[in-house]
Formats: structure tokens, sequence, C-alpha cells
């Protein structure tokens, strides 16, 4: 609780004081009321920062959540070893500047591994970071391969926590593997499966160190996703009064989402009876 108030409530509750001023970190605060979120709903840049925000998460969070499930379902019949496990979770524990570098090396359009073995393939050399129109779905794939480890460890502890005898009650009855993964696996999974979408869409929100490493929000703005366009104004432009309320704006669309996804899957229940 105290480290929750230090650093996530106070900050908060600062964060939201600014946004009411016009400050550059250099002179006093003027006191501008709502005149920062009147400019933000003008601002082409930040509904532009939004959308591509939301189009970053549409194409992390699939691939994130069905491949750390499939691999969980994939530990859970095959293996239960600790180095497995350890293995598996390792890039989650990876600095995310560290990821993106060595990344950013491995997908170089010329001295890059990957785009030599496609070159060796003849499939031809691909630009990643460096084409405006892969370089959002690339960075995505770069988090997928980090953060799939920790999803497959959480859907894997939901896997083990459901009674073996329900399987073999739904055999006993004749259901196929694909009958008994829809209708015993999922519905039991659905308070994990809550909290990785939960975490995993205000995370794919607040993406922005694998891009600054990356793409700097290039080329030609295709990354640049909003935390981007708020650290861009708050310490590029020096607005902190605008980012401020920006930042603000995106805690009420994560908390607006988190409360109605809750709702949907009914996390505070539970089918296992």
């Amino acid at each position: 609780m105290l480290g929750f108030v230090l650093f996530h409530a106070l900050p908060t509750l600062r964060a939201a004081a600014i946004s009411l001023t016009d400050w550059n970190l250099l002179r006093p605060s003027q006191f501008v009321g709502l005149d920062n979120y009147a400019e933000m709903l003008a601002d082409d840049r930040f509904w532009h920062g939004m959308g591509l925000s939301g189009l970053y998460a549409l194409i992390n969070i699939p691939m994130q959540t069905v491949l750390g499930l499939g691999l969980a379902v994939a530990m859970h019949r095959l293996t239960q070893s600790l180095f497995v496990k350890a293995t598996v979770l390792l890039p989650y524990l990876l600095s995310n500047v560290l990821v993106a570098m060595v990344w950013l090396w491995m997908l170089d359009p010329v001295l890059g591994m990957v785009n030599h073995a496609l070159d060796a393939a003849g499939l031809g050399r691909q630009g990643f970071f460096g084409d405006a129109g892969q370089a959002l779905a690339t960075v995505a794939g770069v988090n997928v391969w980090r953060h799939m480890g920790l999803v497959a460890l959480l859907f894997l502890a939901g896997l083990q926590g459901i009674p073996r005898s329900l399987y073999e009650a739904a055999a006993l009855e004749g259901a196929s593997e694909w009958q008994m993964f829809r209708r015993v696996t999922l519905p039991l999974l659905r308070p994990v499966m809550v909290f990785v979408l939960v975490t995993s869409v205000t995370g794919s929100f607040q993406i922005f160190d694998t891009i600054a490493v990356t793409t700097n929000g290039g080329p030609a703005d295709a990354t640049g996703v909003i935390v981007h366009y708020i650290v861009q104004n708050a310490f590029g432009f020096y607005r902190m009064g605008y980012a401020s309320a920006m930042a603000m704006a995106l805690m009420a669309v994560m908390v607006l989402y988190t409360v109605v996804q809750m709702r949907l899957m009914r996390a505070d229940e539970s089918d296992m009876a």
C-alpha cells in the first residue's frame, strides 16, 4: 500500500494538477483550467497516436494470447520441467531496451541475420523497422516474443488448478479433445484470461521503450503511438501541462476498458462448482 501511494496514487494526483497548468519545467506553472484538454480534443496528432496504440493492441494481444495459451497447454501436457519454465520466461526477464537493441540488429535490412536468411531463401529482404507498412507489426512481434512466456506461465497456473476429474467425467461422456478444451478448459480459465487481457491491453497502450529504441516514432510517424507523443511533448517540447492532460485522458480510457472488460467476462465470478 505504501508503494502504491508513493509511486502511483500521488504521482497521478500530481499529474492531474499539472494538467490544468501551462508549465515548461523552467518557470513557475500558470493555471489554465481545461485549456489543455480542449487543445487535446482538437489535436489530430493525439487522435492519430490513440489510433496507432489501438491498432498495436489489436495486432499484439491476439497473437500474444493465442501463442501463450498454446504454449501453456503444451507444457501442461508434455513437461513440468522447471528448466523449461525458466527458459520460456527468460525473454520477459530481459530489459525491454536490451531486447529492442538485439532485434534491431537482427532485423537490420543490410547486416541483420534475418534478412540474410530471407535473401538466401529467395524471399527478398524486408524493411521491418524501416518500412512504414511493417514497422508497427514488427514492434508488436518483438513484444509478443518477449511477453509470450509470461502469458504462458499465467495460463499454466490456471490449467494446473483445474481438477482432473472434470476431464475424466467429460471423457466418459464421449467428449472429444476439442470439446473438452472449449467447454471445460476455456470457461475455467476465465479469471486468468481476464487478468491477461486487462494487463496486456493496458501494457500495449503504454508501449514506449521498444519504439524509442527502434523507430523513434517513424518511419513517417508509422509508430508514433500515444505514449511516444506524450513523452515527446513533456521532454521534447517542454509542455508538461499538455502532456499530463493527455496522460490523464489515456488513464481514463484504460480505467473504462478495465471496468467494461471485467464486467463482460464476469471477473468476480467462478465457474468452478
